[in-house]
C-alpha cells in the first residue's frame, strides 16, 4: 500500500517531528540571513559574509568523525531538546556585540551540534516511519522547509530592515526554544537505536564500515559535493544583490519545493534510478548563466529552476536507507547530513574566495562549472544498484 501524505500525519510522533523540525529550519533561515548581513556590513567582504552564512558546515567535518555514534546510541528526545536549547542560547549570543573572531568561534561550536541534531533527527523519523514511507515522509520534511524557508527569508529580510539583524537573530532564538518545548513535550521517550556508548572510536568504526561498501560509497559523494558546489553559489546572493538576497533565498527555496514535490508523488520507482544524474546536472547548469550577469528577475527565475535539481538527494536518500542495516540508520543519515553540511560550508569557502579574487557573477560560474564536472565523474557509479542492505563487514 502506498504511503500518502495524510497517513503521515496520521503516524505517532510525525506531527511533532515535523513541528520541531519546521521551527527550527525557520530560525536557521532567518539567522543566518541576519548573521550574513551583518557580517557584510561590517566588513563588506563576500567570502566573510558566505562563511558567517554556511561556516557552521564546516564543523560537520569534526561532528562527523567524532559524535555521530551517539546518534543512534542516546534517547532521541532528550537529545533533540538539548540540542534546540544549545541552538536557542548560541544564536543569542550571536545577537550581542562581540569581535568578528568570537562570532566566528561560536558559529563553528553550533556547527558541531548541529552535526549531532540532523542524524537524531532523520533516524527518528526512519524509526517511526513504515519501511515504505521514508521517501513520502522526507519529501514532507523538504517541501515543509522549502516552504518555511521561503517565509523564514521573506520574514527574515523584513526584521532586518524594520528591526535590526540582532533582533532578527534574538526572533530566531526564540524559534529554537520553541523547538525545544515541542520536542521535549510532544515526542515519546524512546530506547536509543543500537547499544553501547557512544565515542570517537566507535565512529570512526561505523563511518569506515558505512563508506566501506561502493554503492554507499558513491551515494554519499553525489550527496555531498554537488550539493555542497551549489550551495556554494547560493552563498553569494548576499553580495550579488545585497538589497535582494531574501528574494534570491526565497526563490531557491520555492524551486527546491517544486523538485521535492515532483519526485515524491510523479515519480514511480522504475523511473527514480535514472533520474539522479539529470537532476543533479540542472542543480547547476542554470548558474553558468550568471557569467552575463542577469537583472534581478532573471537571476530568480535560473535560482528557481537550478534548485528543483536539489529533487535528487531524496532519490540518493531512499537508496542509501536500501543498503544500510536498520541498526546504523541514524549514523548513515546523520553522516550523508553532516557531509553534506560539512561540503556546503566548503562550497560557501571556495566560491567566496573566487568571488574575493573576481566577482560573486564569477564565482556563482565557476562553481556551477565544477559542480558539472564532479557530477558527470560521478554518473558511472550512480546507476541502479540492489536494493537490500549491505551487511557490515566483520572481522
Amino acid at each position: 500500500m502506498r504511503t500518502t501524505y495524510r497517513s503521515l500525519f496520521r503516524t505517532p510522533e510525525f506531527t511533532p517531528l515535523f513541528l520541531a523540525s519546521s521551527a527550527q529550519v525557520a530560525a536557521q533561515t532567518m539567522s543566518g540571513l541576519a548573521l550574513g548581513t551583518l557580517v557584510y556590513r561590517a566588513t563588506d567582504s563576500p567570502l566573510l559574509s558566505a562563511l558567517s552564512m554556511f561556516g557552521p558546515s564546516l564543523a560537520q567535518v569534526v561532528g562527523a568523525t567524532t559524535l555521530l555514534s551517539a546518534a543512534d546510541r542516546l534517547p532521541p528526545r532528550a537529545t533533540m531538546t538539548g540540542t534546540a536549547l544549545a541552538f536557542a542560547a548560541g544564536t543569542a549570543l550571536l545577537a550581542l556585540p562581540a569581535p568578528l573572531w568570537t562570532l566566528f568561534g561560536l558559529v563553528l561550536t553550533l556547527g558541531l551540534v548541529a552535526s549531532l541534531s540532523g542524524g537524531v533527527r532523520w533516524g527518528l523519523l526512519n524509526e517511526i516511519l513504515p519501511k515504505d514511507g521514508y521517501i513520502a515522509g522526507r519529501s514532507v520534511f523538504n517541501m515543509a522547509n522549502g516552504v518555511t524557508q521561503i517565509t523564514g527569508y521573506a520574514t527574515g529580510g523584513v526584521l532586518i530592515t524594520f528591526l535590526s539583524p540582532r533582533g532578527t537573530l534574538l526572533t530566531a532564538a526564540a524559534l529554537y526554544a520553541t523547538a525545544a518545548v515541542v520536542a521535549r513535550c510532544a515526542l515519546t521517550p524512546r530506547p536509543p537505536r543500537a547499544t553501547g556508548r557512544p565515542s570517537v572510536g566507535e565512529t570512526w568504526r561505523t563511518n569506515r564500515t558505512l563508506f566501506s561498501a561502493g554503492p554507499r560509497r558513491h551515494l554519499y559523494l553525489a550527496l555531498w559535493l554537488p550539493n555542497g558546489l551549489i550551495v556554494g553559489c547560493e552563498s553569494l546572493y548576499v553580495p550579488y544583490a545585497p538589497e535582494h538576497a531574501g528574494l534570491l533565498f526565497a526563490c531557491a527555496a520555492l524551486g527546491m519545493l517544486a523538485g521535492d514535490v515532483a519526485v515524491a508523488r510523479f515519480v514511480g520507482p522504475g523511473l527514480r534510478p535514472r533520474l539522479g544524474v539529470p537532476l543533479l546536472l540542472l542543480l547547476a547548469a542554470p548558474y553558468l548563466l550568471f557569467a552575463l550577469r542577469p537583472s534581478l528577475s532573471l537571476a530568480a527565475v535560473l535560482v528557481a529552476l537550478a534548485s528543483v535539481g536539489f529533487g535528487a538527494s531524496l532519490l540518493q536518500q531512499e537508496r542509501l536507507m536500501a543498503v544500510t542495516p536498520p541498526e546504523l540508520s541514524g549514523h548513515a543519515l546523520g553522516l550523508h547530513s553532516s557531509g553534506m553540511l560539512a561540503m556546503q560550508g566548503g562550497g560557501a569557502a571556495l566560491a567566496g574566495s573566487v568571488a574575493q579574487l573576481t566577482s560573486p557573477a564569477t564565482a556563482m560560474t565557476v562553481t556551477a562549472a565544477a559542480s558539472i564536472a564532479v557530477t558527470l565523474t560521478l554518473a558511472r557509479g550512480l546507476g541502479p544498484g540492489p536494493r537490500t542492505a549491505i551487511a557490515p563487514r566483520t572481522g
